[in-house]
């Protein structure tokens, strides 16, 4: 580990949480010491430029994982080097996956099961992907998650459960009120009521099944970096990081592509650096182009592969990423 990369974090931190968790950064930062000692050898520095990117939903394209496998051979002689998996994370599929249900599992139809035999399909993928040259990268959404995942499940139970606090409540919808809907005609509000507490509400800035996670609680931060490195460490090459601009929330503000926001992407970008250099992070572009903070991902995602992803169809494209410069340090 550099040593200027846990000084960047602990500078983050201090952004974020002024001097409050010091104890936690530490205890992480020796795991991402360990991660880094353990990881596979990072990629060529600047990969990302020189591939061809196939985007897919693994269902759509052959069924599942055994038969994406068995279309390789295809995608190679194709000319692919870069698949971009659309969401493949455990989900009850409210959203086309994107609000998801385990971030630590592939969604069982794709692999056969939820066991560990049938999780094992996806290292069987990825491990042929590599051996014939194509490298990997799937979508993750990091602003929230499902309504079924665990975390929420535990911290509906009430305001003393340990999880609550990843989740944002309030006992009136008065609360960041100048945050649009985005879902405006299918959303009333960017609060929903829990069914069995109706003065409790907890935020969302998509569907009422995706509650929005807090950042502001240090756990959060911790254990989406740890999902990150769950996938580096099963040989991952990269991640289009879903709803990015939204993480970071502020009364008076929209909730948009704050400072916190960018805090927090270059916390991940940090982490990811310290591990497996050229991982590469690919932020949905929804960041103003005035905005400083919008190359915080290092590699933000251009729109023309982004609307490979807004279309939901399988496309060739020759990577429009060749064509950005280098990140400054």
């Amino acid at each position: 580990m550099t040593s200027t990369l846990p000084a960047q974090m602990r500078q983050l931190w201090q952004q974020l949480y002024q001097d409050q968790y010091a104890d936690k950064l530490e205890q992480f930062l020796t795991e991402v010491q360990a991660a880094a000692q353990s990881a596979s050898p990072p990629p060529p520095a600047t990969w990302f430029k020189e591939v061809v990117v196939y985007s897919l939903y693994v269902d759509l394209f052959n069924k599942d994982f055994k038969g994406l496998t068995n279309r390789l051979a295809y995608l190679q002689d194709l000319g692919v080097t870069c698949l971009w998996l659309l969401p493949i994370l455990d989900s009850p599929m409210r959203d086309a996956g994107f609000d998801i249900s385990d971030y630590t599992k592939i969604r069982s139809e794709l692999v056969g099961g939820s066991d560990a035999a049938a999780q094992g399909t996806f290292a069987e993928f990825l491990a042929e992907a590599h051996r014939r040259n194509i490298r990997v990268i799937f979508d993750v959404a990091m602003n929230h998650c499902s309504d079924q995942h665990l975390w929420f499940q535990e911290a509906r139970k009430g305001p003393d459960n340990p999880y609550r606090d990843y989740f944002i409540w309030s006992d009136t919808t008065e609360k960041y009120k100048e945050a649009r809907i985005i879902f405006k005609g299918m959303m009333p509000s960017n609060w929903h009521p829990l069914p069995e507490a109706p003065d409790t509400y907890f935020f969302h800035r998509f569907f009422d099944s995706q509650p929005d996670l807090n950042y502001r609680n240090p756990e959060v931060l911790l254990a989406m970096c740890r999902v990150l490195l769950f996938w580096v460490a099963q040989g991952v090459d990269g991640f289009r990081a879903d709803a990015i601009p939204y993480l970071w929330k502020e009364e008076g503000t929209i909730c948009e592509n704050l400072p916190g926001t960018h805090a927090i992407v270059k916390f991940f970008r940090a982490v990811l650096d310290t591990v497996r250099p050229g991982t590469i992070l690919l932020a949905e572009p929804c960041i103003l182009r005035s905005h400083p903070g919008r190359r915080a991902c290092r590699r933000r995602l251009h729109r023309r592969l982004e609307r490979v992803q807004l279309r939901r169809c399988d496309l060739l494209v020759r990577s429009p990423l060749q064509q950005l410069p280098d990140s400054p340090a």
